[in-house]
């Protein structure tokens, strides 16, 4: 474009740009003042019950058709293709939502608050895993759970995480667990589902920061087994206790262990427990039997200092909730040295504390009260976490074969086919050639322990 022509046309833009400036508009804007009639606010119709029961009955029929496949069919094949199911399902047609994991918060609004009713619906989602895992252990985890499901079906290149690493990291569901029960049970907010990873995933939509974390939860759990299953879920924290006493649990081999480790390798959640070491000398068991008493001695303690932190954490937690922020900021200004210049948002809330303040005190102090018990609560939860954990390091358990840890394993069935024995049974494998592969991976030096 020759000059003329470019200062002939930037001068054009020019004068568009000052018209537009200046120009008046060519409609007046509306009057909300007279008459104007604010349109009726459309919301979409509820589901119907059924389908709500028709949730629910999907749910208890993959929880025992889950058990199915893994403690008798033993397919692996099996186990993926209901993840699949429960994916799509409980996932992306169901949006994640409601699920056993949420509904854990209202289970615990309904115990601290008497007007609050929990649907049936939601108890049977709440209730139905954990029966299960008390029966079968945690075949919820194995092939029903949507978030569980995704990560599974991602992980392509396991890596094994550090033993230090891994215990510690498995109080921290418990902990999540204490803090979302906390915050539902006094009515503050259901912080499990705000924060959940993957439901911005289901649904295709939400804040950027949660589909961001969703979308690193998934990276992750192509190289880490399970990130958040294992680390993070508050369900599984409970999911893990009822499994720890189940009836039945998986078994790696079908007859004998040949004591390959092969499952051990294939288990990419580090859930396989090897045969113990040797009984310890008794100067050992002596030591260890006193450091047992010890705790025992010191946790009465430790729940009380829980307790009483737990207290003392009640009141800036109470701040979360609206009533209570809401009161403190009306009683704020109503000192003299109050700010005064306030934002449209706060001159909203300010005209509502004084409208509503014959109310909102008595209810803020309502509120706060249940913080301290709660919070107490919470206190005894964490204090009893970190004691019971501390305690099991002290016993000694016998075992002489490989087997998977009844609170740990997810139920993939990977273990089963990594098993010489189990390939013999399904004739994927002659006997000869499976008892020379156990015998070459048995002779492989151990890898240290973490």
């Amino acid at each position: 474009m020759s000059r003329p022509r470019l200062a002939l046309f930037l001068l054009l833009l020019g004068l568009v740009v000052v018209d537009w400036a200046v120009a008046e508009p060519r409609f007046p804007p509306p009057d909300f003042q007279e008459g104007h009639v604010l349109p009726e606010t459309q919301h979409p119709a509820p589901r119907a019950l059924w389908l709500y029961y028709g949730d629910a009955g999907v749910l208890v029929a993959s929880l025992g058709l889950a058990a199915w496949l893994v403690l008798k069919k033993r397919s692996r094949r099996g186990v993926v293709a209901l993840s699949i199911f429960s994916l799509l399902y409980f996932g992306f047609y169901r949006e994640g939502c409601i699920c056993a994991i949420g509904s854990v918060q209202n289970v615990a609004l309904a115990l601290f608050n008497p007007s609050y009713a929990v649907p049936l619906t939601v108890l049977i989602l709440f209730v139905a895993p954990l029966l299960f895992a008390l029966c079968f252990g945690r075949v919820f985890c194995a092939a029903v759970c949507p978030h569980g499901a995704l990560q599974d079906l991602v992980l392509v290149k396991p890596v094994t995480v550090p033993r230090w690493l891994e215990q510690g990291l498995s109080i921290v569901p418990y902990l999540y667990l204490g803090v979302g029960v906390l915050f539902a049970a006094t009515g503050s907010t259901f912080l499990i589902c705000r924060y959940d990873p993957f439901v911005p995933i289901f649904r295709m939509t939400g804040p950027f920061a949660m589909l961001l974390t969703g979308g690193a939860f998934v990276v992750a759990a192509m190289f880490v087994g399970r990130p958040y299953c294992r680390f993070l879920c508050p369900y599984g924290a409970l999911l893990r206790l009822a499994s720890s006493v189940s009836k039945w649990t998986p078994r790696i081999t079908p007859d004998q262990c040949t004591q390959c480790r092969l499952c051990e390798t294939a288990c990419p959640f580090g859930a396989i427990n090897p045969p113990s070491a040797p009984a310890p000398p008794p100067k050992t068991v002596a030591a260890e039997r006193g450091r047992f008493l010890g705790l025992i001695a010191a946790l009465p303690v430790l729940v009380l200092a829980g307790a009483w932190l737990g207290s003392r954490f009640s009141e800036p937690a109470s701040r979360l909730h609206g009533s209570v922020g809401l009161a403190e900021f009306y009683l704020q200004q109503q000192s003299p040295a109050a700010q005064t210049n306030l934002t449209t948002v706060q001159e909203l809330a300010f005209s509502r504390a004084q409208k509503e303040a014959a109310e909102l005190l008595p209810e803020a102090v309502a509120v706060r009260r249940r913080f301290v018990l709660a919070g107490a609560l919470f206190g005894v939860w964490i204090a009893l976490v970190v004691g019971v954990k501390q305690l099991g390091f002290s016993f000694w358990r016998k075992r002489t074969d490989y087997e998977p840890d009844r609170a740990g394993c997810l139920g993939c069935a990977r273990c089963f086919l990594s098993c010489p024995q189990e390939r013999v049974r399904l004739g994927l494998m002659p006997a000869e050639e499976a008892a020379a592969l156990a015998a070459q991976a048995a002779s492989i030096p151990p890898r240290p322990p973490a």
